[in-house]
Parts: structure tokens; C-alpha cells; sequence
């Protein structure tokens, strides 16, 4: 075990595409613990999907020595949607080394991690990252987080994660500025866990972090929430190679298999003591409450019960994603899943795919109503399909977000308009310095999900950065646009859009299955209807066999009465005819905003 006086714990925490990564990389090939010929960039990042899309995902914890100290290091992810991600690394740390790009300065997602750590309380170790690049303005970037943040500029390292300068100097402020962590050996056993994933050999392999006592490898432990006792098979740390130790002190960090094959039994947050001398649980995770649900249905309906366990096994390594069973009368078997944004339900659904073989569908992303009653009920609905008859209702409440966006100077009216076009409302603007500017907007949640981070970044050239919060529930004129094939509803194309926008909708949707949907022996009417009344209607026309061909000449009554025995035979297919939705035309359509 170390001496307590000689360990420091910390989180790598920044705006996407600052360098946390990186930063990691030049701190392992400092302190010695990657080879140069085993260096790779993104070194920590584990999934094939982090590295072709140049993001951190998931947050990596690594064990650094460096001049007799041991350096507990997580590297977090840094866009948005993944904050649960950085909030559950800061409780298992005393500080944190905040990155900022010297070339763009403070974009949202610094401001959002940094209030994050105060909250939190931990020291802050400030940076600024990418010197070496010909447009950084460090002087000018050390005002601006001095001024907004209230850290002295004299206090900023300035380094390059990509070169290395100045990297070692960091490393000597974190050990000089960080306290060491506070924990009693001799006290009952405490270990949070705040990270897991599910090895297929071992089962579940827990990442831990040692408050008080020890974790010794083959002791009793129990799980405190779980009511379970297990051996402790192997305890190490990470290297960032996986190497067992006998014992893991407080204010350690490493990882834990204990044999668990239930999944639920070694959730986040877990705490773990000592069976035979247990201790209290320790303040776990408040959970992340999902913004956005999708349907995910299998291409294939055998593999509904893959697509079950799958969702299991990654619910253990990403605990924000909720799943509950549907069923659709068009996709069949499914699941309801909630998740934090939409790039986090992007990711989760190629993680399932990739790492799981299955084919699978997703429905368009819609966000949690509130439905009023007549009789003053409460309904919560996250499907346009259980919602009740517009005649059953009194209010539709709809989730409010508090968007902070930060932007240069010059894009101010262009994200402003794109913001009224979405129904927000301005909160605040104000001038962080001559050149950027933060507005701060009260916009529906449900206006958000589809496009207007895109939309927002190509506006922009990429420089506007976007952080949101929840702010509440508040009443909207909202109906539900219903697709109807051939008069028969399809529950899977069902929205619930803003009354001004049902109209663009439902022509939309119809435009586009009546292209999707291959024609008929008989007449397909595609409509879209708001309560009883049609908006938008396109027909699909029917494939007609030419019975004229046998007819030359001759009198126009027997051309009538082949023409009128065919009609009348499309009539009654038409009576009992279903239409087949292809499988492709659910998917195509479903991507309508794209």
C-alpha cells in the first residue's frame, strides 16, 4: 500500500476536442508507463468507435508513478451528452486538471465541467492547451478565464499535449496543488465503484476506488445495495496493462472481479466493505435522468431476446441508457429506450450493433410529454402512440431546456434566428469579451433533439459551442400527427409536433413514404391527420395490367365493360388488401430530418 501523503487523484476535464486525450498520452509516456514502441494516440480510449470518430466515450481511469508518487488519473469524455460520464469520475477524485484550448479560449462545456468541480469542490488545476499552434492567443485567453472562470492568469500552465512542452511542469503543479486524499486504513472497508463492463470469461470487472480500510485480494466483501457476498477473485490496478495486487489502501485506485455473472448485482455506485466487518454505504450516484427515447426494435424478431441481454450487459458499462419492452404493430418487439442526447443514442445503438452482431431499428427520436386530463390526472408519455384522444385533454406539457451558447461575435444573428425559428426564448446575452459572446436561451427540448446541433455548427463554421440543462415543464399547443396506409394508422410514423408545424410534417412524411412504398395491385392513399382532420395526402397508384391489349377495333362497350370489371375487382382488393411496409422504407423514413 502507498502512503496516503503520497497519492493524488485526479480528472482530465475540457471541452470536446481540447486535448484531454492527447494530454494523457504525453502523461503516460512521461511518467514511463507506455513503451514508445507501444505508444498509440488515444492510448486510453479502448472501443474502435472512440477512435474513428475522435472522441472519448467512455471516461478511462490509469496509474501513473512518477518522483515517488502514485498519479490516479481518469481521462473523461467531453461532449455533452456523456457529463454523467465526468460527474461520476469527479466523485472519486480531490482535483482536477481543466484544459482549454489557447486558440478557441472557454467554449461551453469548460464552463459546464468547471462549475461541475466546484460543486464538487475539488482543486482546480488550470491549463492552457495547444501553444504551438500559429493562431493560440494565451495572453488573451488567460484574461478571458481569469474574468469569467475567476482563476489568476499568473496560476494558467501553458502547455502542448501535442509536443510535450510544458507537460512535466503540469505534473509537478498537480502533485504541489492537489491534496492528497483523506482515509483511515484501520476503519471498516469502504470502496466506491464507478465504472464497470462485462468480460464474457470473468463476468463483471468492477473499477473501484478505496475510501477507507483495504481491499484485499480473496476476502469475503459485500455488496451494500445488492445485499450479496462475494470473493474477491482478483484485485489490481491498471498500468494502464491490468496487474493483480495483494491489497488496494485508501485513496487507491484499481479494479475488482469478483466472479459476479448478474449483471445487476455490481451496478455504479455501488459501495463494497468487508463481510465480516461491514461499513454504511457510501453517497452513490443520483441518477441521470434520460432527455430523449427511441424505439430500438430488432431487423430480425428472433432477436429480441439478444437485444434484451445486449441492453443488459451495456446498461452495466453505460448506467444513463434505460430500456423498458414494447411492442409496435409494425415493428413488432422492441424496446423503449431513453438515453442523454442524441449523439449518446447514436453511439449506443452502434455499440449494439458492433459489438453485439444485431440489426436493429430505431424510430424517430421524441423527448417525455406531460399529459393533463380532463380529470386532473398526470400521464407521462415518451410514445406519440399512447397518447390519449386530443377530446380526453386538457394541457400537453412539454420538457424545457436552458441552452448556453457561446459563439464569436460575428454569428450572433444567425444563431439567434435559428434559435426563434425552434420557439426559444432569449434569457441573457452577454460579451465574455470583444470577440465572444454568451447567449443563454429557454428552448423545448423536443426542438433540440433533431438537428439543431447540426444545424447550429454548420451556421457557425464549427466555432459556436452549446451546453443545456433541464428547467422544467411548461404547457404547449401540441398535437399528435398520425400516418394512416391505406386508412389503417402506423403507429411507428406517429409525432407529436407543434401545432404551427403539424402541417410540415405531415407533408413531409407523406412525400416521402409514397416514394418509399412500392405500388400496389391497388390505389394506396398516404395521409397524415391531426385528430379526425386529413393536412396532407399523397396516393400511391396501382399497378395496372393493360386489358385493352386483346381489344382492337370493335365497338368502345366492350373496351367500357373490360375497363369497368377491372375497376370494380381493384375495389374489392382494395377492401381486403394490406399494405407491406419494406423494412428500408421504416428506416429511410424514420431519417426524415436528416
Amino acid at each position: 500500500m502507498t502512503a496516503l501523503d503520497h497519492i493524488r487523484c485526479l480528472s482530465i476535464i475540457a471541452h470536446i476536442d481540447h486535448g484531454k486525450s492527447t494530454l494523457a498520452d504525453r502523461l503516460l509516456e512521461l511518467t514511463g508507463a507506455v513503451s514508445a514502441r507501444d505508444m498509440r494516440a488515444q492510448y486510453l480510449d479502448s472501443m474502435d468507435l472512440e477512435r474513428e470518430r475522435g472522441i472519448t466515450i467512455k471516461a478511462q481511469n490509469v496509474r501513473l508513478e512518477y518522483k515517488g508518487f502514485v498519479i490516479n488519473l481518469i481521462d473523461t469524455p467531453g461532449h455533452v451528452d456523456f457529463g454523467y460520464e465526468v460527474s461520476r469520475s469527479l466523485a472519486a477524485c480531490e482535483g482536477v486538471i481543466l484544459l482549454v484550448d489557447a486558440s478557441q479560449g472557454i467554449e461551453a462545456q469548460t464552463l459546464a465541467n468547471c462549475y461541475q468541480a466546484m460543486e464538487h469542490d475539488l482543486t482546480i488545476v488550470a491549463a492552457l492547451n495547444k501553444i504551438d499552434l500559429p493562431a493560440a492567443e494565451p495572453e488573451r485567453r488567460a484574461a478571458e478565464i481569469e474574468r469569467v472562470l475567476g482563476i489568476p492568469a499568473e496560476e494558467l500552465l501553458h502547455i502542448s499535449a501535442k509536443t510535450g512542452e510544458g507537460v512535466a511542469e503540469l505534473l509537478d503543479a498537480v502533485i504541489e496543488r492537489i491534496p492528497a486524499p483523506k482515509g483511515d486504513v484501520d476503519a471498516p472497508t469502504q470502496a466506491l465503484i464507478f465504472d464497470s463492463y462485462y468480460d464474457p470469461y470473468r463476468g463483471v470487472v468492477s473499477a473501484v476506488r478505496v475510501f477507507n480500510g483495504a481491499l484485499r485480494s480473496g476476502a469475503k466483501l459485500r455488496y451494500v445495495q445488492a445485499r450479496q457476498d462475494h470473493d474477491a477473485e482478483e484485485i489490481g490496478v491498471r498500468l494502464p496493462v491490468p496487474t493483480p495486487v495483494a491489497t488496494l489502501g485508501p485513496g487507491e485506485v484499481g479494479y475488482l472481479v469478483a466472479g459476479i455473472k448478474e449483471v445487476g448485482q455490481a451496478k455504479v455506485g455501488e459501495t463494497v466493505t468487508d463481510a465480516n466487518r461491514p461499513a454504511s454505504a457510501l453517497e452513490g450516484y443520483r441518477d441521470p435522468k434520460p432527455m430523449v427515447f427511441c424505439g430500438l426494435y430488432p431487423v430480425e424478431g428472433d432477436d429480441y431476446a439478444d437485444l434484451r441481454d445486449a441492453l443488459e450487459k451495456l446498461r452495466l458499462n453505460d448506467s444513463s441508457v434505460t430500456y423498458d419492452p414494447e411492442t409496435s404493430g409494425a415493428l413488432g418487439f422492441g424496446f423503449r429506450c431513453g438515453f442523454l442526447g442524441l449523439l449518446h443514442m447514436e453511439i449506443v445503438r452502434e455499440r449494439l450493433e458492433r459489438e453485439y452482431d444485431l440489426a436493429l431499428v430505431a424510430t424517430a427520436p421524441n423527448v417525455e410529454y406531460r399529459v393533463v386530463r380532463l380529470d386532473g390526472s398526470v400521464e407521462v408519455i415518451d410514445n406519440p402512440s399512447s397518447m390519449p384522444p386530443l377530446n380526453e385533454v386538457t394541457a400537453i406539457e412539454e420538457p424545457y431546456v436552458t441552452v448556453i451558447l457561446l459563439t464569436p461575435t460575428d454569428y450572433v444573428g444567425t444563431l439567434m434566428e435559428l434559435s426563434q425559428q425552434r420557439r426559444g426564448v432569449l434569457d441573457k446575452m452577454e460579451y465574455l469579451s470583444e470577440d465572444r459572446v454568451e447567449l443563454v436561451y429557454l428552448l423545448p427540448l423536443g426542438e433540440i433533439v433533431t438537428d439543431f446541433f447540426d444545424q447550429m455548427k454548420s451556421r457557425t463554421r464549427g466555432y459556436a459551442s452549446l451546453d443545456y440543462e433541464p428547467a422544467g415543464y411548461r404547457a404547449s399547443d401540441l398535437v399528435k400527427v398520425d400516418v394512416l396506409l391505406n386508412n389503417t394508422p402506423v403507429d411507428a410514423f406517429s409525432a407529436i409536433v407543434h401545432r404551427d408545424k403539424a402541417y410540415d410534417y405531415g407533408r413531409k412524411m407523406t412525400q416521402k413514404l409514397r416514394e418509399l412504398i412500392p405500388r400496389q395491385l391497388f390505389d394506396v392513399p398516404i395521409q397524415a391527420a391531426v385528430g379526425g382532420r386529413i393536412v396532407a395526402r399523397e396516393t400511391v397508384k396501382a399497378k395496372r395490367k393493360d386489358v385493352l391489349a386483346k381489344c382492337y377495333g370493335g365497338d368502345i362497350t366492350r373496351k367500357r365493360k373490360l375497363l369497368e370489371r377491372q375497376k370494380e375487382g381493384k375495389r374489392r382488393m382494395k377492401q381486403i388488401g394490406s399494405v407491406e411496409v419494406p423494412q428500408e422504407a421504416f428506416v429511410a423514413a424514420l431519417r426524415l430530418d436528416e
